[in-house]
């Protein structure tokens, strides 16, 4: 009994040893396995490569460069109908949107003030006239009371003559004897009388004139006063045919400011009643253009926008004017680029906001380069790149054959990329330059380019002169054995589409 109960126990012992060593055989495996996948995979990814480059094809086709900016949309001609009289709007004939004709009448001021100040001024003006005709009959009246002053001088000087010969005569009598002297004293006295009557009435005569002289002035300040009140009668015409609002021209209301019942006060300056604009179907883009972009804008040049109200929709116009008066907001320096173009629909409304993209300059069937290629500089030192730039011609001046690329429009100007250019090739203003772009070669080898570039929608750059052909692929990027996976360097540039390759 107790030998098969030790015999029961060594095989159980036996079984346990047995299972335990097949637990730890299994889980050693399963780790090799493990830590041969890791291997492999590390192998594969990061072993296996030294250098993985993004890179970009070079493609044939049409560059635009553009001038961006945003603008507003006017009619062509705005009047802004005003009050040249103060007073409550009467009525009002028209109202948003409403088609008026030159002369028509919009709106009425309540004319009852200015209608009794014409009457006062009437009034006046025949109290004055009345004044005129009056002082014209007394002036006669004067003319003839002079003319009888007159008269009593030549009949005082006939008198005052009389008196004297028979003074003379009397005087010489007396002085014979044959009179008495109280008689030549009697005759003296008459002829003094006669000089005294002479004397006053000449200056009857004086007084006379003088009263003709002041009443002919006084006509003459009459008459100066019947203009006055015949002008305060004008005026008050006038103020009274203002209370009507004519149209100034033909066109649309755009804006009514007033209500009927409204007080308007004309006393500092003309309030504004209407806005009209005068023909909705030709109008006007105030583009903000920046000031490094003026200079390549040409008047006459197709111009084309978009606006909010119609995202999918492109409408174009042409280049009027570049404005020379600068406007400054937070030391940014514009000029109003002003666009003309059909509004035959009446689709767009004044204030509408436009985003302008005018081309300056252009290419037609160019080989266009990826703008990020022309940024890339390969991570090697300095003698390799030498040498390497010396293995396919490439002088020493490469090291600063990489130029900077042209500055991107202002920041809040949106690129428009839509209208096509021009035929023929682009304006004379286009800045070219030299740069270095690194080809991959068939053998996964990087062969160092010196292209001559032009005309850049800051995508993609024109070659003007260089080795490169459509197809061709170019570095626009690179990540080195080693790097962390967060500190990986990404393709540079715009250029759409680049591949990472591994050599």
């Amino acid at each position: 009994m107790m030998t098969r109960m030790r015999q029961a126990l060594d095989f159980v012992l036996a079984r346990w040893v047995r299972s335990r060593r097949d637990r730890v055989l299994i889980a050693c495996g399963g780790a090799g396995i493990v830590l041969g996948v890791c291997w492999l995979v590390y192998t594969a990814v990061w072993g296996g490569a030294r250098t993985e480059y993004y890179t970009s094809r070079v493609e044939r086709g049409d560059i635009v460069q553009i001038v961006s900016a945003t603008g507003t949309i006017n009619a062509v001609t705005t009047v802004q109908v005003g009050s040249q009289v103060s007073g409550n709007i009467k009525r009002l004939y028209v109202d948003f949107n409403s088609k008026v004709k030159q002369g028509q009448l919009i709106a009425e001021i309540d004319p009852a003030i200015f209608q009794a100040q014409l009457q006062q001024a009437e009034a006046d003006q025949a109290n004055a006239e009345a004044s005129v005709q009056s002082l014209a009959a007394q002036i006669e009246t004067q003319r003839a009371d002079l003319l009888s002053a007159k008269a009593d001088i030549d009949k005082a000087q006939a008198q005052a003559n009389d008196a004297q010969l028979q003074y003379e005569r009397a005087k010489g009598l007396a002085d014979q004897g044959i009179v008495a002297i109280s008689q030549r004293d009697t005759a003296k006295a008459t002829t003094d009388s006669a000089q005294a009557s002479l004397h006053s009435a000449q200056a009857m005569l004086e007084q006379s004139k003088a009263k003709l002289n002041v009443s002919i002035a006084n006509l003459e300040q009459a008459k100066a006063q019947v203009k006055q009140r015949k002008a305060a009668v004008d005026l008050g015409r006038l103020n009274l045919l203002h209370t009507h609002i004519y149209a100034p021209i033909d066109g649309t209301v755009i804006a009514r400011n007033v209500d009927q019942g409204q007080t308007v006060a004309a006393s500092l300056q003309a309030p504004t009643l209407f806005v009209i604009a005068q023909d909705l179907t030709k109008m006007l883009v105030y583009a903000k253009t920046d000031e490094a972009d003026v200079g390549r804008i040409q008047a006459g040049a197709t111009a084309t926008f978009r606006v909010d109200s119609f995202p999918r929709e492109i409408f174009s116009g042409k280049v009027m004017q570049i404005r020379m008066n600068a406007t400054t907001v937070q030391n940014v320096v514009t000029y109003d680029t002003v666009v003309a173009f059909d509004n035959a629909g009446q689709r767009l409304f004044p204030g509408m906001t436009a985003y302008v993209s005018i081309p300056v300059a252009w290419e037609n069937d160019a080989v266009k380069i990826p703008n990020g290629a022309l940024r890339y500089k390969p991570e090697m030192k300095e003698a390799e790149r030498l040498a390497l730039l010396a293995k396919y011609g490439i002088a020493e001046a490469g090291r600063t054959a990489n130029k900077k690329e042209p500055k991107k429009e202002s920041a809040g100007m949106r690129t428009g990329t839509n209208g096509g250019p021009p035929s023929g090739s682009g304006g004379s203003s286009v800045r070219e330059d030299f740069a270095l772009v690194w080809k991959v070669r068939a053998d996964k080898s990087l062969e160092p380019v010196r292209v001559k570039i032009g005309v850049t929608d800051f995508t993609f750059t024109a070659m003007k002169e260089g080795a490169l052909k459509e197809g061709d692929e170019l570095v626009i990027g690179e990540s080195s054995k080693g790097a962390r996976a967060g500190q990986q360097q990404s393709p540079v540039g715009g250029a759409g589409g680049g591949m990472p390759r591994r050599m």
